[in-house]
């Protein structure tokens, strides 16, 4: 298959076969390594008491992976347009491995601690890699969609993924459930490796002399500054909510705990089907427009959602599928637009930079909610509307700069939105 290297491939209106196979592949990269994330926290009424660990022990092992994964980023920049993306998946897909490797056999905390250190340093890089192939192999035209099929990897590890992961935890211990992701993950790197094209156009451009040159290249880059101001806004307001969403909907919302798992299974199915409508909708109608849509829409939602008093199952699962909706509205076209922004030679080391922002960023705002959130005698949350203001806050302002780099991505393509 010939490699698409320019800033303006030919439009395409379909997928070939071989296309069709390169996103189901990338989508199941994506699966396992966002599963060995999610999974941690589900886990935590398992380990603590396992390892004999405090609460505070388990955060530090949670957190290890984003703090890792966002050095790790900084780190490969300078080396990702050097090599064959396709040989650079593989090496970090097997240092990912080989951290989840550390966590299955870890006797105690401390080898547990090492392997999510590990894993972080590796799968930090791998979402990176994908986007890079993803912008190198398919036009802008059709990136909306997808990214929405790439992103049902979040919804699957919600569906399959955590029960799954909690079945085998529960019945033969938690060191299985790494287990299977290892087993997951080998099945990865064998299809990559046979399955996959070489992805190497990029090689063929000029480039800097030395790792460290690209680096400051690319981070030096005036017309990146927006976009990666974009990437770290969107990252903080994301992840402010989601350590205590449970803890919220359990002590504040009043659902039962035992239903925690419908809501999220609900709330993953509508995003398995929310995720290629809102790519399609993305190439149809415009990336920027469609990001409106979801900004507004997931405002609204987390201004309703942080507000809930003490509600019914059905009114909370309503209330988290529209939320999502809005989400992934947001989440997919700003993915496909700033996919758009770097040029050919610098795609692999400017994707390093946007996870590594979007690891610290995303760390920061949980220790930013963390400091904000107060917890009464009854295990109710306070201050959790404060959250909704921050998100809302960050949210506006992301989407002004968006409007600004989605304006250098079209009047690059001649066009007035994108």
């Amino acid at each position: 298959m010939t490699e698409q290297i320019d800033d303006q491939p030919p439009p395409a209106r379909g997928f070939t076969r071989y296309q069709s196979l390169l996103v189901a592949l990338l989508a199941f990269v994506q699966f396992t390594v966002i599963l060995d994330f999610t999974i941690m926290s589900p886990l935590g009424a398992i380990l603590m008491p396992a390892l004999g660990i405090t609460p505070g022990q388990f955060g530090v092992a949670v957190s290890a992976y984003a703090f890792s994964a966002g050095i790790s980023g900084i780190l490969s920049a300078g080396f990702a347009d050097r090599f064959d993306r396709k040989r650079l998946l593989l090496f970090f897909y097997a240092g990912f491995t080989l951290g989840t490797a550390l966590c299955a056999l870890a006797p105690n905390y401390h080898v547990l601690l090492i392997g999510r250190i590990v894993t972080g340093l590796f799968g930090g890089v791998i979402g990176a890699v994908v986007l890079a192939i993803t912008t190198d192999l398919f036009a802008l035209q059709l990136r909306g969609r997808v990214m929405g099929l790439i992103q049902t990897a979040f919804a699957a590890s919600q569906i399959l993924g955590i029960p799954a992961g909690l079945f085998l935890s529960n019945h033969w211990g938690w060191h299985v459930s790494f287990g299977a992701l290892i087993v997951l993950s080998v099945l990865g790197m064998a299809a990559v490796m046979w399955l996959m094209n070489p992805v190497d156009g990029h090689l063929l451009l000029r480039q800097e002399r030395t790792a460290f040159r690209h680096l400051i290249a690319t981070i030096a880059q005036p017309r990146y500054t927006m976009a990666f101001l974009v990437t770290t806004l969107l990252a903080t307001g994301g992840y402010m909510l989601m350590p205590f969403g449970s803890a919220y909907t359990v002590h504040n919302l009043g659902i039962d705990i035992l239903h925690l798992p419908t809501i999220y299974l609900i709330s993953g199915l509508f995003s398995i089907v929310t995720g290629p409508l809102v790519g399609r909708a993305s190439d149809a109608f415009g990336k920027f427009p469609t990001f409106v849509f979801g900004s507004v829409m997931s405002m609204a939602m987390v201004l309703i959602y942080t507000h809930l008093g003490q509600v019914s199952l059905t009114t909370v699962i309503v209330v988290n599928v529209l939320m999502f909706v809005g989400i992934f509205s947001r989440m997919i076209p700003s993915q496909a637009v700033i996919s758009a922004i770097p040029d050919a030679s610098q795609r692999g080391s400017f994707s390093a930079v946007s996870a590594s922002l979007q690891q610290f960023s995303g760390g920061l705002g949980s220790v930013l909610a963390a400091a904000i959130i107060a917890e009464n005698a009854d295990g109710s949350l306070r201050h959790f509307d404060w959250l909704g203001y921050i998100v809302v806050a960050t949210s506006i302002v992301s989407l002004a700069l968006m409007y600004f780099v989605q304006r250098s991505v079209a009047r690059r393509d001649g066009r007035l939105f994108v």
